[in-house]
């Protein structure tokens, strides 16, 4: 018997492009259960991968008949706090899409699940895991621009009414923010302490709920980090991943989300007619697997090794925070403070 047998929830893109081939190419894993609460998808993953598992309807029903212990929840995210607290009673450990619910109290009742039965649940964040990315979070550590004051990402891209974001009241916040607010806690190693949000669909738009917003957060460090977004917007895109701008104190980083970094440092200070500056590109240096590999390669060796993974649900919650606090704020047009109460966020209500 394989170290870890993987019951796979939810059949649909996501384990196909992503998480069954991966899975398959390790020794030590095999595949004992798909579950679906459409048997049709199960089937065609069970034919396209060449498994030999069951198929279930039901997550309780799988781990118990097939004996895995390591849950992979792709489910829409309305359901996964159903899989993974289930999967968590059950005995076993979960990695999981983004997001991780639809509200804090859903998220954190999984994170203190896990905390309960001594379990692991690691959420994916492959925007972590570029060259890029670990480039930036590098150059801020070190220093290179000194202390950071100003924070920028902006994502305009098309529309894309082919997925689930046309069902959310707020597709820009619920659907792909986390990704660029989990990179803002990731480069510069802060957390939320408010935020402020303006969500809105503009003329034009294709969706039926707000597409478009503005977000402001106070950082723990003094910081403030702003985010601009708008799905569906004509000409001009950025690329999902965001276009970047990080201002320190002694320089700024520039990265348009998919090319190189750039830095542009004090080279010269002067008292009275400002400082010189430098511009160079900074050097890709990190060797690691990128994207969805990159994220689970971690998940698997923190798993071997017994500690948390990166992107452990204690704190993805804080990316999280994020999402729920903007999502409070546009609803109640206030600004929403972000405490840490315990080691976890929790909202001044």
């Amino acid at each position: 018997m394989k170290k870890y047998r993987i019951a796979v929830a939810g059949c649909g893109h996501m384990a196909r492009k992503f998480w069954v081939g991966y899975a398959l190419e390790r020794k030590d894993v095999e595949i004992a259960a798909l579950v679906d609460i459409n048997r049709n998808n199960a089937e065609k993953i069970k034919e396209e991968f060449n498994l030999k598992c069951g198929i279930y309807t039901d997550i309780r029903e799988a781990i118990k008949e097939s004996e895995a212990n390591l849950v992979f929840d792709l489910t829409f995210v309305t359901n996964h706090r159903s899989i993974v607290v289930n999967s968590l009673e059950c005995g076993c450990d979960v990695f999981g899409e983004k997001p991780m619910a639809m509200t804090l109290e859903e998220s954190m009742d999984m994170v203190l699940k896990a905390k309960d039965k001594e379990k692991s649940y690691f959420v994916m964040q492959n925007r972590r895991y570029t060259a890029q990315a670990r480039t930036i979070r590098d150059a801020i550590s070190s220093g290179l621009i000194g202390d950071i004051g100003f924070v920028c990402a902006d994502i305009f891209v098309s529309a894309d009414l082919t997925s689930v974001r046309n069902q959310l009241e707020n597709p820009m916040l619920q659907d792909n923010a986390i990704h660029t607010f989990d990179q803002a806690r990731f480069f510069t190693g802060v957390n939320p302490v408010s935020a402020y949000c303006h969500a809105f669909n503009p003329k034009g738009s294709k969706y039926i709920g707000n597409a478009a917003g503005v977000c402001i957060f106070e950082m723990s460090d003094g910081s403030l980090f702003a985010f601009r977004c708008l799905m569906g917007a004509e000409g001009f895109h950025t690329s999902w991943e965001s276009s970047w701008r990080i201002v320190g104190s002694k320089g700024t980083i520039m990265w348009d989300g998919t090319g190189n970094v750039y830095c542009e440092c004090i080279s010269n200070e002067k008292e009275v007619t400002g400082s010189d500056t430098t511009r160079f590109e900074l050097k890709n240096i990190w060797g690691g697997r990128e994207g969805h590999l990159g994220c689970l390669d971690d998940m698997f060796t923190a798993l071997d090794q017994g500690r948390k993974a990166e992107t452990d649900c204690t704190d993805n919650i804080w990316s999280m925070s994020m999402v729920y606090a903007s999502l409070l704020s546009t609803g109640e047009q206030r600004k929403v403070y972000i405490l840490d109460k315990d080691g976890y966020p929790s909202f001044d209500r």
